[in-house]
C-alpha cells in the first residue's frame, strides 16, 4: 500500500504521446504549397514506398487508419457472413471488429506467457475443434512479435491464410524479418500513440500486386476506370490524406531513434523493479527484437492484494507488501502520470462474450469459469485462461519517449511505494 507522498508532476507524464521533430511540417507545407490536400500526392506515394521498404514487402497501400487496413485485409481474405475466423484474444478490439464488418464470427485463441501473443498450442487445438476455418488474424502485442513461424506452419498445414496485425510492432523483427511481412496480408498503424505517427493513418502490406490494387480501388469508393463515376462493387472512403502522409513521411527517419528510446525506458524499468515481486512484459526473447512500444509489468500472484473488477469500475483492498494494477494505476494518476490496464481479452468483452474461445487445453468457456471461482489449472500447471490472468495482474507503465530519466526514476519510486 502507498505509504509515501510525492509532489505531482507539473507536466503530465503520458503513456505514449507523439514525438515530433520538424520535418513533418516541411512535408505538410509541401502538400499545402502544391495544393495536394486530399487523397493523392507525393507524400502518400513516399509513405507507401518507405513502409514497404522498411517492412520488406512489395506493396503498401496508404489508408486512413489501421482499422481500415484490417477491414480490407479481411475482405481480401474472402471472409463471408457466417464464416468463423480465428483471432488473437488479448488485443485491442480493432483487431477483431473488421471480421464482424464482413459478417464473420471471431473465435478467440488464448495467449501464452512466453510472448504474450497467440498460443500456437491453442491454435492447433482450435483447428481440431473448428476444422473449416480458413483465416487467422494474429496481433503482435505491445511490440513483441509472436511465434509467427510456428503459427504460420500450423496455418499452412490447415490451408488457412494469416492476416498479420502489426499495428503495435512496426520495426520489430522475428528471426531477422520484420513483423507485417509474414502474413498473406499485413497491417501497420500510424495512430497518435504509435512508435511513429501521422496522428492517424495505416498501411495494408502485401506481396500480391492484385491484392494491393484491389485494396487501393476499394479504399477510393471502388470507382471504375470510366469517364464518369461508375461503381460496380461496394467501396469505402479509406484512402490516406496527403497532409497526414506528410507527418508520417517526416517521422520515418526517426523510427530507429524512437525504438532505442523506448528500449532504454524498458531497461530502466527492468533494473528499477528488480527487487519487486513483478515481471516485465516479454521483450528479451532469443528469436525476436521488439520495438519496445510499451513497457508493461505483471505482479506475481503471491504479491497481489485483493482486487475486483466490474464492467466499468474496480475496487481493491490495500495490503502491506502487496499491490495490484488498480492501486498502481490510481496512484500514478494521483501524481499526474498515465498508465493503462493490459488489454482486456476479447472473450471477456460484453460484445464478444458468447463467441468461441480456445485455450491450449481446448474450448475454454467452462474452464475459464472454473479458474475464476477455483483457480483451475491445465495439465501443464498454467492457468487455463492466460489472457485473463495477465489482464488481472498486469498494467502498462508510462512509456513516453520524451520522459526524462529523472521523471522515470520518480515513476519507479511511486510504483515501489505501492508495495510498502
Amino acid at each position: 500500500m502507498n505509504t509515501r507522498e510525492f509532489a505531482p508532476f507539473e507536466k503530465k507524464v503520458w503513456l505514449s504521446s507523439p514525438t515530433m521533430h520538424g520535418e513533418e511540417l516541411q512535408y505538410m507545407k509541401e502538400a499545402y504549397d502544391t495544393n495536394w490536400m486530399s487523397t493523392v500526392g507525393a507524400n502518400i506515394n513516399e509513405v507507401e514506398r518507405l513502409t514497404a521498404e522498411k517492412v520488406g514487402c512489395k506493396y503498401a497501400v496508404a489508408l486512413s487508419c489501421g482499422t481500415a487496413a484490417l477491414h480490407l485485409a479481411v475482405k481480401l481474405a474472402g471472409v463471408k457472413p457466417g464464416d468463423k475466423v480465428f483471432a488473437s484474444d488479448c488485443t485491442f478490439d480493432a483487431t477483431v471488429n473488421p471480421i464482424r464488418y464482413e459478417g464473420g464470427i471471431p473465435i478467440f485463441i488464448d495467449m501464452e506467457y512466453e510472448t504474450w501473443n497467440m498460443d500456437p498450442v491453442a491454435l492447433e487445438k482450435a483447428f481440431s475443434i473448428y476444422p473449416d476455418v480458413k483465416v487467422v488474424v494474429v496481433a503482435h502485442l505491445y511490440g513483441t512479435p509472436g511465434k509467427i513461424d510456428e503459427i504460420k506452419e500450423i496455418c499452412d498445414r490447415h490451408g488457412a491464410v494469416i492476416i498479420e496485425d502489426a499495428a503495435e510492432s512496426l520495426g520489430s523483427t522475428y528471426k531477422g524479418k520484420m513483423t507485417g511481412s509474414f502474413g498473406t496480408v499485413g497491417v501497420c498503424s500510424f495512430n497518435g500513440n504509435k512508435i511513429i505517427t501521422g496522428s492517424a493513418g495505416g498501411c495494408l502490406l502485401t506481396d500480391d500486386l492484385e491484392a494491393a490494387n484491389k485494396a487501393k480501388k476499394w479504399s477510393t469508393q471502388a470507382r471504375e476506370d470510366a469517364p464518369w463515376y461508375q461503381h460496380e462493387e461496394l467501396g469505402y472512403n479509406y484512402r490516406m490524406s496527403n497532409v497526414i502522409a506528410g507527418v508520417i513521411r517526416g517521422q520515418f527517419p526517426h523510427l530507429e531513434e524512437h525504438i532505442e528510446q523506448k528500449k532504454a525506458i524498458f531497461k530502466r524499468y527492468e533494473e528499477g523493479f528488480k527487487d519487486l515481486p513483478v515481471k516485465m512484459n516479454p521483450m528479451n526473447l532469443k528469436d525476436s527484437e521488439p520495438n519496445y512500444w510499451l513497457s508493461c509489468m505483471t505482479i506475481n500472484p503471491e504479491a497481489m492484494c485483493k482486487q475486483v473488477r466490474g464492467e466499468q469500475e474496480a475496487l481493491y483492498v490495500a495490503e502491506h507488501g502487496k499491490s495490484c494494477p488498480t492501486e498502481i494505476l490510481e496512484t500514478l494518476k494521483k501524481y499526474n502520470a498515465e498508465g493503462r490496464p493490459i488489454w482486456k481479452p476479447m472473450h471477456m468483452q460484453p460484445l464478444y462474450r458468447m463467441n468461441g474461445f480456445v485455450t491450449r487445453d481446448g474450448d475454454g468457456r467452462a474452464k475459464t469459469n472454473a479458474y475464476i471461482s477455483g483457480g483451475a489449472v491445465g495439465k501443464d500447471g498454467l492457468p487455463l485462461d492466460v489472457g485473463m490472468d495477465i489482464f488481472h495482474r498486469g498494467l502498462c507503465l508510462p512509456s513516453d519517449n520524451k520522459m526524462t530519466e529523472e521523471v522515470q526514476d520518480k515513476i519507479i519510486e511511486i510504483v515501489k511505494s505501492c508495495f510498502e
